[in-house]
């Protein structure tokens, strides 16, 4: 049986979270990628990445327009396994905790919320105000993971690359999927 994955690509820095996601897919027998990217996902991903929204979709099994609000991923009755959004913007942030669904990522994670089903949200934004801090509350209350993108320096990474691995590694691990990705905690040595 296939399981589906629904990625989406918000403005917020660290586009690359969201595209090796995908590439890792891309390895993974009997998972499908549906992707959907924000105008200004779109934007971040061309000036850190030098991708283009083609590109983007390029990387994806199913890919559609944000303003289809009409989409599959758009219906409780779409089985997935459930949602990554990677990076989370603080719009997107701020929609999903005001139930705000005015766009397809904020409509299908909504329905990804609603269904009981996986949302992990790199949020991505520092400092933090308060507002950030309470919308990050709210859609914990309802079941979502916040999971902002934090290099995890135990792991000892020597480039950006292994840090985003390591990060899109440990965001898998929540679906049951392996990718191979991370450098695992075997604990303290010489102890």
């Amino acid at each position: 049986m296939t399981r589906r994955l629904v990625v989406a690509i918000t403005g917020a820095s660290g586009a690359a979270f969201g595209v090796r996601a995908l590439e890792a897919l891309q390895g993974v027998d009997g998972v499908e990628t549906h992707l959907v990217v924000s105008k200004a996902g779109a934007l971040t991903a061309y000036s850190e990445l030098g991708l283009e929204l083609k590109d983007l979709k390029a990387k994806a099994d199913v890919a559609y327009d944000n303003n289809d609000i009409g989409a599959a991923i758009a219906s409780g009755s779409f089985v997935t396994d459930g949602m990554i959004i990677a990076p989370c913007s603080a719009k997107t942030l701020g929609a999903l905790a005001n139930g705000l669904c005015d766009n397809l990522v904020a409509r299908a994670a909504d329905v990804i919320l609603k269904e009981r089903r996986r949302l992990v949200m790199l949020f991505r934004e520092t400092p933090l105000h308060l507002a950030h801090i309470r919308n990050m509350e709210a859609v914990t209350e309802m079941g979502a993971i916040v999971y902002p993108p934090v290099p995890a320096l135990y792991a000892r990474p020597d480039s950006i690359e292994t840090m985003v691995d390591h990060t899109v590694g440990r965001v898998l691990d929540l679906f049951d999927i392996d990718a191979d990705m991370v450098n695992r905690w075997s604990g303290v040595r010489g102890q």
